[in-house]
C-alpha cells in the first residue's frame, strides 16, 4: 500500500507543478489577476497535500489502515478543494457555471483538515518515539 501512497503523492505533485506553470503562463491572459491568485491557491493546497502523502507513504510508524485514511481523505479533499478552486477561478472561461457548485469548496477543506486530524491522533497513540 505504501507504494500506492507514494505514487498518488507524486502524481499529484506532478500535477501541482503543472497547473502551476498553467496557472503562471497561460492563464495570465485569460483571466483577471484575482482570479489567476486564487486558481495559485488551489496548486498551493494541492502540493502541501502531495508532500503530506509523501510522508505518509515513506514512514514505519503508521498503520497502513491510517496511511489509507489519510490516502482517501487528501485525494478526496484536493478533488473538491482544488478541483472547485480551479473551476471557480476560470469560470469565465467555461459554459458551465462553478459558482453553483462553489459549496463543495469548504467540503473539500474539511476533507483535508481531517486527514491531518488523523495524523495528529496517531501521532499521539505512538508509544515508541
Amino acid at each position: 500500500m505504501n507504494k500506492g501512497i507514494l505514487i498518488a503523492g507524486a502524481v499529484l505533485g506532478a500535477l501541482a507543478v503543472i497547473l502551476g506553470a498553467f496557472g503562471a503562463h497561460g492563464l495570465k491572459n485569460l483571466v483577471d489577476p484575482e482570479s489567476v491568485k486564487t486558481f495559485e491557491t488551489g496548486v498551493k493546497y494541492q502540493m502541501y497535500h502531495a508532500l503530506l502523502l509523501l510522508f505518509v507513504g515513506g514512514n514505519t510508524f503508521i498503520s497502513n489502515s491510517t496511511k489509507i485514511t489519510i490516502m482517501y481523505l487528501v485525494i478526496a479533499g484536493i478533488i473538491l478543494f482544488s478541483g472547485s478552486i480551479y473551476g471557480l477561478s476560470t469560470n469565465s472561461l467555461t459554459n458551465f457555471d462553478f459558482r453553483k457548485i462553489g459549496f463543495i469548496t469548504p467540503i473539500g477543506g474539511a476533507l483535508l483538515i481531517a486527514s491531518w486530524c488523523v495524523l495528529i491522533y496517531k501521532f499521539f497513540q505512538l508509544r515508541n518515539l
